[in-house]
């Protein structure tokens, strides 16, 4: 739920022309188009690579753990199959379960009814919809100023920062953090998408009542890279995160996510030649 709330915040995407110098028209916009990024995400096959590091009082590593999914859409919506642990392929038998699981998955996704279908693919989309609630609130929940222009990999970009609107009440739950946090965002002249953003936690913030607080200081960045088809899709999403669960168990972790290799994904080729694997 954490990171799902966190990674809402950079789906801006392609706007149009935009007057330069109108921080908020900027976001505005933005967001207006913020669908364009999921639904291209659908016409990809990637990898995601997730990292985990546990922290000592100290700041030192005592814990990481490494594991690297491919994500294929099968059938309208993404099946998530693990492809290796700690950088390295994993071994034969437990290989060999996750190609089995991903044959089943796809055999049952091709038996639906156009109903069962309709149905999964509709359950997909309505969380990807709720994810993307808070999104609709940027323009309102912050106050943007126009820092300037920089380059972001070679593209020029506006750095714009944003502040929380006093006295805004979030309209979605996954919102609810808005007015404790502070953003900085990049974003690409040309494609006004979110090349970079970061986030910084200005005061405790609480998920699920006293199921996890996070403290002060906790940070967030979220790089994207832009396809040959001018589609901006997750790049890295950083977080070092510190606060307590249960208000009892102390949270110190740095999450890193890098997601590579994207591919077209063609008419579930990729899928098939798994299935078809002797």
């Amino acid at each position: 739920m954490l990171l799902r709330a966190f990674t809402c915040v950079p789906l801006l995407c392609a706007a149009g022309l935009l007057p330069a110098q109108d921080a908020r028209e900027i976001i505005r916009r933005a967001v207006e188009q913020s669908d364009r990024n999921t639904k291209a995400a659908l016409t990809y096959t990637y990898l995601q690579r997730q990292e985990v590091r546990e922290l000592d009082g100290s700041g030192h590593v005592k814990k990481r753990t490494i594991q690297t999914w491919d994500i294929t859409p099968i059938q309208g919506s993404p099946y998530r199959r693990l492809v290796a642990r700690d950088d390295q392929p994993l071994p034969a038998a437990e290989q060999k379960t996750e190609d089995e699981k991903l044959r089943w998955n796809n055999e049952q996704r091709r038996k639906e009814t156009s109903e069962e279908r309709a149905r999964r693919v509709a359950e997909w989309q309505l969380r990807q919809e709720r994810e993307r609630e808070p999104v609709r609130e940027l323009p309102d929940a912050f106050t943007f100023t126009l820092a300037g222009e920089e380059q972001v990999a070679g593209r020029p970009v506006y750095r714009i920062d944003a502040t929380p609107k006093p006295g805004y009440k979030p309209k979605s739950q996954l919102a609810n953090f808005f007015p404790k946090v502070k953003l900085r965002l990049w974003i690409d002249q040309q494609d006004l998408q979110g090349a970079r953003i970061e986030m910084e936690v200005l005061d405790t913030i609480s998920f699920g009542g006293f199921v996890l607080r996070l403290s002060k200081g906790t940070r967030l960045t979220i790089e994207q890279t832009r396809l040959g088809d001018a589609v901006w899709l997750p790049k890295q999403v950083a977080l070092t995160a510190t606060g307590r669960i249960l208000l009892v168990k102390g949270l110190n972790r740095e999450f890193r996510y890098t997601f590579s290799d994207y591919k077209k994904f063609q008419v579930d080729s990729h899928v098939l030649a798994i299935a078809e694997e002797p």
